[in-house]
Order: structure tokens, then C-alpha cells, then sequence
């Protein structure tokens, strides 16, 4: 069975360069989801969560490498424990804040992908499933202010 896209993401973000490389990075860059038509119903009762899951599609991804150096280190890691879009199946994962949804659109905070992102499905953030309060995070030990203002490079282009 193929993977559906139901809609489209649009941003600011109109070049893989220079881009947040993660939601918290993005926290005030605003977006939108643009469902198709027939998936406007879907939306029903999603304004009641602060926060959803984004998974869609590393559209411009060209390539696929299980060894990466990922932008928060200068070592090559596995690509599975990254979050490099050079991976086999291309798919993002990002957690964002609904600002409101209208119709068939769902506005949001913290858009850290790029312009015209194929969006595959929308999931609410649920603290009582989601929250991991315990978490340990492998080989990244860079502060929250480092990971804020690091920006995309050419090295997944």
C-alpha cells in the first residue's frame, strides 16, 4: 500500500539552506498546513490540542546515506539515530503549536520544514502518551540555545 499525501505544508522557508533544522528552533515561524479537500472532515475536534505531529515527506531529498554528520556534531553517525533527511524512507517528524484551524487548514507554530513539504498525516501531541520525562539523547549534548539558533547547511542538499 502507497503512503497518501493529504496535503501541503507552506512556509517561509523557500531554500534548504539556512533553515531551523527543529521546531524549537522555529518557535515563532509561523505556517500552515493545506489539507486536500477530502480530508477537510478529518480536522474535526484538532483545535481542542495545543500541539500535533507533522509526518511528511523530505521532498527534496536526492539521496540516501546511512552514515551522516549531523549539523549538532562533526562525527558521522548512523543515519537512524539522527534526524537527517538522507534517510531510506525521506520522512520528517515534527512536533508544532496549532495557532487555529479553519476549514481545511491548520495554522501552527514552530515550522522548521521546507515550502510546499508533502504533508502524510497529522497526529495530536498527547501529554499523557507522549511525555517521556526520563530521556537520554545518545552522542547530542548540545545546550537548547545551540540547538535554537543552529541553522541548515549545504551538507543535506
Amino acid at each position: 500500500m502507497e503512503i497518501q499525501t493529504i496535503g501541503t505544508l507552506h512556509t517561509p522557508h523557500k531554500e534548504l539552506t539556512d533553515m531551523p533544522i527543529q521546531p524549537k528552533g522555529a518557535t515563532e515561524t509561523q505556517g500552515y498546513a493545506l489539507l486536500l479537500p477530502q480530508y477537510e472532515e478529518g480536522l474535526k475536534d484538532l483545535e481542542g490540542f495545543s500541539h500535533v505531529y507533522f509526518i511528511y515527506r523530505f521532498h527534496e531529498a536526492t539521496r540516501t546515506e546511512l552514515e551522516v554528520v549531523p549539523f549538532m556534531d562533526t562525527v558521522p553517525r548512523g543515519v537512524f539515530s539522527t534526524r537527517s533527511p538522507l534517510r531510506p524512507s525521506h520522512i520528517g517528524l515534527s512536533i508544532v503549536r496549532i495557532t487555529a484551524v479553519r476549514d481545511n487548514r491548520v495554522y501552527f507554530m514552530g515550522a522548521d520544514m521546507l515550502d510546499n513539504t508533502p504533508l502524510l498525516d497529522i497526529k495530536p501531541y498527547i501529554e499523557k502518551f507522549d511525555q517521556v520525562k526520563e530521556s537520554r539523547s545518545g552522542w547530542m549534548q548540545a545546550s537548547q540555545d545551540t540547538v535554537n539558533k543552529a541553522r541548515s547547511d549545504e551538507r543535506f542538499t
